[in-house]
């Protein structure tokens, strides 16, 4: 066998006894370049949570609509106020009232004003933690989304769910670590940078899945390419280069790179499984709405969510909205006709999320967040009609399960919601509280590039969000 096919068959029987722990004696340290960039690494301490589902609610949806409740606004529509606006307009001292366009009611026993946009989310309230006072450094979507999901305004760095891969490794070789499912309409603007590895290996960026048809394009094999010539391919090339990093240990990229085919290769048996629905019972397709229409896509991949971090994904991102105007969140035109179309979309589906977690257990170990990449201002942006513009000053996002204490409302905005007044924090610190809650000190995890150990946090020291921390 060891001389078989050239001595291609020494290769495969040394990957074989390799995966079977035979080699044991020749374990590879921890830092040394033969080791696999997705293996299993150790928390800095005791995690809250295990995998994070980032529903994320492209083009700003409005704080002051949804989840900030302004009763003081109520009566003021149309009227001229002085407040500091920043936003597609530019800067603006002023502007006309556009009250809030639904009614807010109490929910839980926690008593939280929500609107009427999400009646089935509404009822979970008291496993939420409302954040009411987060900033962006910048109005501008691009930018915006940039900071939200990889920490920095300019591109070119690697996206939250990359650092976590990075950080804690992945517990299933056969699936990505990260998972982003994209909008029917597309993607957002700027596109693949947002979950983008960046600086890091390719090995740690996001890899789309779709919610129809096959999950990721190309996955199936060539014609005539059979599963046993394609491992043995794998197999032949993983041990040539571990060969080859050997004599010349500073070029770790080439097995991230092989990492990646390897994964490829073990993804064709198993992503088809994962999205398989079929094996879902007729109560959980109608809890998530997947049988109408309305939230039919949503509510898919919220399903999908739930299917993949029950699999070990550590992180994975929906998109709510895509590609430009009323296509996602961003309502600067109409505003009622905006929010009631993308709430009605996400708003069962997001419930269900929560309840089918909380069912499974799965809720204590996996943090769900929800959010724009900012909110929408209190005055309207024209003379006319009730669109709002960007938002970066003051608004709203909420997390729930792993570690998180529900039914608590961190910070505030002022009065009309136009900016954080109570303990305004940045985006560092909502990225550095879910560090924290996965078992990773946001002012420890560094990878070095540049001549720099770079964080996603920053160079300061960053604290998570301890209020609302259980």
């Amino acid at each position: 066998m060891w001389q078989a096919g050239a001595g291609f068959g020494a290769v495969a029987l040394t990957s074989l006894l390799q995966s079977d722990g035979f080699f044991s004696g020749t374990a590879v340290a921890a830092d040394s370049p033969l080791r696999s960039p997705l293996a299993t690494k150790p928390p800095h301490f005791a995690p809250q949570a295990k995998s994070v589902i980032f529903l994320f609610m492209y083009g700003g949806p409005s704080h002051i609509d949804t989840f900030d409740y302004k009763p003081k606004m109520i009566g003021m529509e149309g009227k001229t106020v002085d407040v500091k606006t920043f936003g597609r307009g530019g800067h603006r001292s002023g502007g006309r009232i556009v009250e809030p366009r639904w009614m807010f009611n109490q929910h839980g026993q926690c008593g939280k004003w929500v609107s009427t946009l999400f009646p089935n989310v509404a009822k979970h309230v008291d496993d939420i933690a409302f954040i009411h006072s987060l900033t962006a450094d910048s109005p501008i979507h691009g930018s915006a989304m940039l900071m939200m999901n990889s920490g920095k305004i300019l591109s070119g760095s690697p996206a939250l769910g990359s650092w976590l891969n990075y950080g804690l490794g992945s517990v299933n070789e056969n699936l990505p670590g990260f998972v982003v499912m994209l909008d029917p309409t597309g993607g957002p603007i700027s596109g693949a940078k947002n979950w983008s590895s960046g600086y890091m290996p390719a090995t740690y960026q996001g890899t789309v899945f779709r919610s129809e048809g096959a999950p990721i394009l190309d996955l199936a094999p060539p014609a005539g390419l059979s599963a046993g010539v394609q491992r043995r391919l794998i197999d032949s090339i993983q041990m040539m280069n571990q060969e080859h990093l050997a004599t010349r240990p500073g070029q770790g990229d080439l097995l991230s790179r092989i990492a990646s085919y390897e994964l490829a290769y073990k993804m064709q048996a198993s992503a088809p499984e994962a999205v398989d629905l079929s094996g879902e019972d007729a109560a959980t397709l109608e809890m998530y709405g997947v049988n109408q229409p309305r939230t039919r896509d949503f509510g898919k991949r919220c399903l999908l969510a739930r299917r993949l971090v029950e699999r070990g994904v550590r992180f994975v991102q929906l998109y709510s909205g895509g590609a430009h105007n009323d296509d996602n969140w961003d309502a600067h035109g109409d505003l009622e006709k905006n929010h009631n179309y993308h709430a009605g979309n996400t708003d069962q589906p997001i419930a269900a999320l929560l309840a089918d977690l909380k069912r499974t257990g799965l809720l204590e170990e996996t943090l769900v967040v929800w959010g724009g990449e900012f909110g929408r201002q209190p005055t309207a942006e024209y003379a006319m009609g009730t669109g709002r513009d960007h938002n970066a000053y003051g608004f709203t996002m909420w997390m729930a399960g792993g570690g998180i204490k529900g039914g608590v409302s961190f910070g505030t905005t002022d009065e009309l919601g136009s900016a954080a007044v109570e303990h305004p924090i940045q985006v560092k610190n909502l990225h550095a509280t879910i560090l924290e809650l996965m078992g990773l000190d946001p002012n420890r995890l560094a990878y070095f590039h540049g001549g720099l150990d770079q964080k996603l946090v920053g160079v300061e020291p960053v604290e998570p969000i301890r209020d609302i921390i259980a």
